[in-house]
């Protein structure tokens, strides 16, 4: 098989290893940056141009793409399908994963457990009121677009939380304010779940001072074993947003574990380095099934 990676570059650690465990399974791997790619629509079907060569023989696809390339990364990803190539996860749920206020409401709509979350319009003076919405100070402030922790505020008064509100509003910055899990003390858990399986998962703490647990914000990762309902909430959440492979990132808390975010682009470093699984290979054994269950007639079902 030829198994293409989306990724922009490839010296990045998931990127290199994605490549390690397809070349290790015996198939041929490309990384394609998809951010250079040429989509050509027309009748006699869809193609892909990539540094002037036309990718016609591909049989999967990984997509790594960035929050802020999702747009026409997820193009490439649908073009990719329309062409009869297996992704690992489809355009679609990329796309509902990526919007985080789109995928709060389908979390809650499943009846899987998340902070109280609030949003808002642009409404002069509302800020008083989405702040009670929460439960009041303290609370956290998120940009819909921020990632690896930017963009996200710990509000303590609610004066600063107003005056945060205030300032994100006057910038015209869409943004969603929660309540604040004291008891999960600067910790969350990310599982890395696989084809409906929890195949790794790792506790983050945030550095001295810090409430942010993201490992690119100086946190370090150790390995955990879940408990039935983390593992269960870990589960529901991937099913509800129709992801394959992803991370979900949640916070022990007194009422179960809540959900704070699902990753359809899941880094690999931070979970391997902490468990000592093979994750990419588990992402190429996925892969291998799925190229094979799929129908002759690849990519008809649109």
């Amino acid at each position: 098989m030829k198994i293409a990676v989306l990724s922009r570059n490839s010296n990045l650690y998931s990127t290199r290893r994605l490549v390690e465990a397809i070349q290790a399974a015996g198939h041929e791997a490309l990384v394609v940056d998809h951010s250079i790619c040429d989509l050509i629509i027309e009748q006699e079907g869809p193609s892909i141009i990539f540094k002037g060569q036309n990718l016609t023989d591909i049989d999967a696809i990984i997509p790594r793409i960035g929050a802020s390339v999702t747009f026409y990364g997820t193009a490439v990803v649908r073009q990719f399908e329309l062409m009869g190539a297996f992704s690992a996860n489809n355009s679609q749920a990329i796309v509902r994963s990526r919007d985080k206020l789109r995928s709060l409401q389908i979390l809650s709509k499943a009846g899987l457990g998340m902070p109280k979350t609030a949003f808002t319009n642009f409404s002069k003076g509302g800020e008083k009121q989405i702040i009670e919405h929460v439960g009041g100070a303290p609370l956290i402030i998120k940009l819909l677009e921020g990632t690896q922790g930017l963009g996200v505020v710990l509000a303590e008064t609610k004066k600063a939380g107003q005056s945060v509100i205030e300032a994100f509003h006057g910038l015209k910055a869409r943004i969603i304010v929660q309540e604040f899990i004291k008891e999960a003390k600067g910790a969350d858990i990310r599982a890395f779940v696989v084809n409906g399986k929890v195949v790794g998962a790792m506790k983050r703490q945030g550095a001295e001072g810090e409430f942010r647990s993201n490992l690119h914000r100086g946190g370090k990762a150790t390995v955990i074993k879940l408990s039935r309902a983390e593992r269960a909430a870990a589960l529901g959440a991937a099913k509800a947003l129709g992801l394959d492979v992803a991370g979900v990132d949640m916070l022990q808390s007194s009422r179960g574990p809540l959900i704070l975010e699902v990753n359809s682009s899941p880094g690999l470093e931070g979970i391997e380095k902490a468990t000592g699984i093979d994750i990419a290979g588990t992402i190429i054994k996925f892969i291998e099934e799925g190229v094979q269950k799929k129908s002759p007639k690849r990519g008809a079902e649109q």
